[in-house]
């Protein structure tokens, strides 16, 4: 991989962590595995949001799918987004 795509995905990955509500949900689904009702309820928020959410996080390779008949549960794609999520935790909680 050339340095300015390396550089150009990173800059993409640190995008998704900008967003409160996208930072929510990756922090709701490091409890495990959550289908959108139980999201929703949790983060006290619309469906249409936490799915739009959902999607580009999705896209983003931060969260995975497993489909059980009609309901879809998401969680989070691997290990790195759980370390990148705990390490930003103790970073500012370090500075408070």
């Amino acid at each position: 991989m050339q340095q300015e795509e390396l550089f150009r995905q990173l800059s993409d990955l640190y995008k998704m962590f900008a967003d409160s509500t996208r930072l929510r949900i990756l922090c709701a689904l490091q409890e495990g595995e959550k289908c959108v009702s139980e999201i929703t309820q949790q983060l006290d928020m619309t469906q249409s949001a936490i799915s739009h959410q959902l999607s580009t996080l999705r896209q983003s390779h931060l969260v995975k799918t497993r489909r059980e008949g009609r309901t879809i549960y998401y969680s989070l794609d691997d290990e790195h987004v759980a370390m990148i999520l705990s390490m930003g935790v103790d970073h500012v909680l370090e500075k408070a």
